[in-house]
């Protein structure tokens, strides 16, 4: 019989199977991301951003004595959400320029408000302020998340404060701590994670009408050299956008270390999340603790006894990834020569979103499982009770009527022994300073 495999190509395929499968699709969007989330950074959301933008320079533009129509104006603001995105394309493939190529896909449908639009702008007064606007949503998503995360964990501690349970450290056991106050460390680390989200909120700057490099060269010959209308301006279009702060000064752009603070900070939500989740998955293994299991889940193809910590392992694996985007916006930062080079971009467009989608996935998952993580406490108190008379060698030395160091010569011998036999000796021991103390009263 003719082997049936000889002829399969196994390095591809034929141009016409599967089409609508044959392009790349990004796991954080198709398969992880939340479309909240996802929107804020959509083509939807950026460039209606675009027109919002330019409606609020030009409203502001006429507010200060330019001479600019309400006609021109209520027609951009009738098509602020009227995009022909293939329209837009075509432009921007015939002027090699993307800005350019909306600004004439918005003016075909404003048509008298086209010798206006993007008036005394440079492409970053749209590009930087959008990349801002987007940025300050999706810290909105991170807080309210992070909010909700931190309220179940509480509750998870609050459920679990008496319930003793071996401390660890260097991974080998040490004092009683319990269930509810390991839970405490994970809430403390996403609570300062919050922090820095509010105060990044809180302090945001928009980048604002600043020209082409920073100097608002053109707005102050728009307006005659007139340096306090070019002042309001700008503070008139970022209240007008929902800032109450501005860039002090820039280039080109807003400095890019905003950015970096910013991946900095999602970097620090997800320490604080591999942190739990590292935590959860050892103690699935001794099988204290659980993370949700649902009814039809498969925890191994080959192995059916298995409950894999999948959710935990996920949250580790997009974690690993979010802390290693700092350096990027960190080295994007640093070689950025004088006002602006355009090395910035392509890498901007890729860490900015993809950090925020991860750590959307990541907050979504950590409610999953302290919502319905599960304590074993017959095998936390099975741990506790095997390793309970270790814990009275601390009570021992003390009783010891010798220094500390004589204790532990006399002591380090013992370490050596099996576990069962140095067990007996202790609760011996123990017993015997219990019973002299009795005697003392």
């Amino acid at each position: 019989m003719a082997n049936i495999f000889s002829d399969v190509d196994v390095s591809g395929f034929p141009d016409d199977a599967l089409t609508d499968h044959q392009k790349y699709e990004h796991p954080l969007v198709s398969r992880y991301a939340t479309k909240e989330m996802s929107a804020v950074f959509s083509p939807a959301m950026k460039f209606t951003t675009w027109r919002k933008l330019w409606l609020a320079l030009a409203t502001s533009e006429k507010e200060l004595g330019i001479d600019i129509s309400d006609e021109q104006l209520q027609q951009m603001k009738d098509n602020l959400y009227n995009i022909d995105f293939a329209k837009a394309d075509e432009y921007e493939s015939k002027f090699r320029h993307d800005v350019m190529g909306h600004v004439h896909a918005f003016g075909e449908v404003a048509e008298k408000a086209m010798p206006i639009i993007h008036l005394g702008a440079t492409s970053c007064y749209v590009g930087d302020n959008t990349d801002i606007i987007q940025l300050k949503e999706a810290l909105k998503l991170v807080q309210r998340k992070l909010v909700q995360t931190i309220a179940i964990l509480k509750d998870f501690a609050e459920k679990h404060k008496d319930l003793p349970t071996l401390g660890f450290t260097h991974y080998q056991p040490a004092q009683l701590t319990t269930v509810g106050k390991r839970c405490t460390l994970w809430i403390q680390d996403l609570l300062m994670d919050y922090e820095r989200v509010t105060y990044e909120l809180e302090n945001l700057p928009m980048r604002g009408v600043k020209g082409t490099t920073g100097t608002q060269a053109t707005f102050l010959e728009l307006f005659n050299g007139d340096h306090d209308k070019v002042k309001q301006l700008n503070e008139k279009v970022c209240a007008m956008m929902g800032f109450t702060k501005c860039v002090p000064v820039s280039g080109q752009t807003y400095t890019r270390k905003i950015d970096y603070h910013i991946l900095s900070l999602l970097s620090g939500i997800a320490q604080s999340a591999y942190k739990m989740c590292g935590d959860i998955r050892l103690l699935a293994n001794l099988k204290e603790v659980e993370e949700p299991f649902a009814k039809n889940q498969i925890g191994s193809s080959a192995m059916a006894y298995k409950r894999n910590p999948m959710r935990s392992e996920r949250v580790c694996s997009l974690s690993r990834y979010v802390m290693s985007l700092p350096p990027s916006a960190a080295n994007t930062h640093a070689n950025q020569w004088f006002e602006r080079t355009l090395d910035d971009s392509a890498i901007r467009r890729i860490i900015l979103p993809e950090g925020f989608l991860a750590v959307d996935v990541v907050l979504n998952l950590l409610m999953n499982i302290a919502d319905g993580m599960v304590v074993w406490p017959n095998v936390v108190e099975k741990h506790v009770m095997e390793e309970l008379p270790f814990m009275a060698t601390e009570v021992i030395l003390m009783e010891c009527e010798c220094n500390l160091d004589d204790c532990w010569i006399r002591f380090r011998p013992w370490q050596s022994l099996p576990h069962l036999m140095l067990t007996k000796i202790l609760i011996h021991l123990f017993l015997c300073f219990a019973n002299r103390r009795q005697s003392w009263r």
